[in-house]
């Protein structure tokens, strides 16, 4: 069954503001003092556990970013049009991934694979 763009905006919106808490999640976490435990294997462990929430709250921003770029592509009535190409992004994409910027070719072609 097709999606209208009404589910797809209300899914981006929901998308949105769970990002949103997890980024703000995220950053709360990010600086904790490494380098001052009593055993240096402790001062690796939290080094690294900074180091990976650093890197998903930058990866969970990139996605607010997208979803909030397809919201505004709804605002400017663009939505669901390939930003390289032009061409109408395939429904079945948009339906499994809503802040889809490029239709498959123009995303094969930006990731090398053509």
């Amino acid at each position: 069954m097709p999606v209208s763009n009404e589910e797809l905006k209300q899914r981006l919106v929901e998308e949105r503001a769970r990002l949103t808490e997890q980024v703000s999640r995220l950053g709360e976490n990010e600086y904790r003092g490494a380098g001052y435990g009593n055993h240096i294997a402790d001062d690796a462990t939290e080094t690294y556990e900074q180091a990976k929430g650093i890197s998903l709250r930058r990866n969970e921003a990139s996605l607010l970013w997208q979803v909030e770029h397809a919201l505004q592509k709804f605002d400017q009535g663009t939505y669901g049009i390939c930003e390289a190409c032009g061409v109408p992004i395939d429904r079945a994409r948009l339906k499994a991934l809503p802040y889809a910027l490029y239709c498959l070719e123009c995303k094969s072609l930006l990731e090398g694979g053509g």
